[in-house]
């Protein structure tokens, strides 16, 4: 079963064409059926599902409007609170947590506009790499090779959407975990401008940088989520975007029709090279780790035999860092940002590849960078990284490539300005060069 659209879903519950029952039983049947072979589920929240679209029938039913995202079924990473259970944030260490007492924010705002929850999603334990390999759960499979990963924090999110078991999904992203699985999954995946979208119960790993991201299979569903978190309508533009690539670093790195897409979408675009990538990105490593292992610190003294030993030695790391050397990190952060802006005043859209590569092999997990072999699980995110450390909004879209394995580049605006980048893909699918391919041979059926 491949769920059709977000809102192509919602109008027909909206039109009485079909009930959120039906929707959601069709939806958890897929899931019961196909979502075992991808390790992206670690629970599944039949009982609670099936009240909220009992309800929205009734709302249907008695004449009234459920809202924009009726009976839409959709999951969360697992380190959103959801009433009545345990926030696990990936890790078994929290398996018997006291259960959360109210749903997050992002989940409150999404149930008031129809949308039900049915499943909470694998990550990468407390979102510390770029792969989804779970010690507790398993690692995330990429639905178009399921001998390859999906990327992470956020891989449950995305292989979960990217075979149509779900319309859309809830990650959150730090240094690039919902851009990077989105990209190796082929599918959309935004990082808004950092606080750009509620963060009220969501298991932080780096304050600096965390925020709520969405997957979906299309821009219009993009807007669409974007509009119901943000509270925002869209204003029509005023005129056509001014577009940049990125230089330097974001050449290198890449697979070549990445580099091929993104002269073809702006061949006269100027060439703008970010300053101090390396150092930037040294910061963006120093401040995440030393916010997560301050995080983490009283658990890694209680028990740390508990922890993921890939996490837990990085957290560790992280901990033991100078207080002097993370206040250094942050001032260079803050007068990074300051430069950023004043050297992309004068563009609107920059384009930078998303990933290095296609998604590696599981059994053997590395990237090539700069002719070195490299752990995927901490180099996936050497071009998403870099843009987190800015604050910019990055939305990473798809490559239309048939019969081959997916990969993303970003459009990265101004704070504040995703209106201008969802504006912007949407003319970019119209033109054929990006868009969403179905993973081959998997999960085929009856769409709904």
């Amino acid at each position: 079963m491949r769920m059709t659209s977000a809102t192509a879903i919602a109008q027909a519950v909206r039109s009485r064409e079909v009930t959120a029952q039906a929707v959601l039983e069709q939806c958890l049947a897929g899931l019961e059926r196909e979502g075992g072979r991808l390790v992206a589920v670690t629970r599944v929240l039949a009982d609670r599902a099936r009240r909220d679209a009992a309800a929205i029938d009734a709302v249907v039913a008695a004449g009234g409007d459920p809202g924009p995202l009726a009976a839409v079924p959709y999951g969360v990473k697992d380190l959103f609170d959801v009433e009545g259970l345990p926030t696990t944030a990936g890790s078994g260490l929290y398996a018997d947590a006291p259960p959360a007492t109210a749903d997050a924010d992002a989940i409150v705002k999404l149930r008031k506009a129809g949308a039900v929850l049915v499943a909470t999603l694998n990550m990468d334990e407390f979102a510390y790499g770029f792969a989804t390999i779970n010690a507790h759960h398993g690692t995330t499979r990429n639905p178009h090779d399921l001998d390859r990963l999906a990327g992470g924090s956020s891989g449950g999110s995305a292989a979960i959407v990217a075979a149509g078991l779900l319309p859309f999904s809830l990650g959150s992203d730090t240094n690039g975990s919902v851009r990077v699985p989105a990209s190796l999954t082929g599918i959309y995946g935004l990082k808004p401008t950092h606080g750009g979208l509620p963060m009220g119960g969501v298991f932080p790993f780096a304050h600096s940088f965390d925020d709520v991201g969405p997957f979906t299979l299309s821009i219009q569903d993009m807007q669409c989520v974007w509009s119901v978190l943000t509270g925002k309508s869209f204003a029509p533009p005023t005129r056509a975007p001014r577009i940049a690539r990125l230089g330097g670093r974001f050449r290198d790195n890449a697979d070549p029709e990445q580099i091929d897409a993104i002269d073809a979408i702006a061949p006269s675009a100027s060439l703008v090279e970010l300053p101090d990538i390396g150092a930037a990105r040294s910061a963006a490593f120093l401040i995440t780790a030393s916010e997560g292992g301050a995080l983490h610190r009283a658990a890694l003294a209680r028990d740390p035999m508990a922890f993921d030993p890939a996490t837990r030695d990085r957290l560790i790391a992280g901990a033991l860092l100078p207080p002097k050397l993370y206040a250094a990190a942050q001032d260079f952060k803050t007068r990074y940002r300051r430069r950023i802006d004043a050297l992309i005043a004068d563009y609107d859209v920059l384009l930078a590849p998303a990933t290095p590569c296609v998604a590696p092999p599981i059994a053997d997990p590395r990237v090539l960078i700069d002719g070195v072999w490299s752990p995927a699980r901490a180099d996936l995110g050497i071009h998403s990284q870099p843009i987190s450390f800015t604050g910019l909004p990055s939305l990473c879209v798809p490559l239309h490539r048939p019969d081959q394995l997916p990969i993303g580049i970003q459009l990265i605006g101004k704070a504040g300005d995703e209106d201008t980048l969802f504006r912007f893909a949407v003319m970019l699918e119209e033109e054929g060069r990006i868009g969403v391919t179905s993973p081959t041979g998997l999960f085929q059926g009856d769409s709904l």
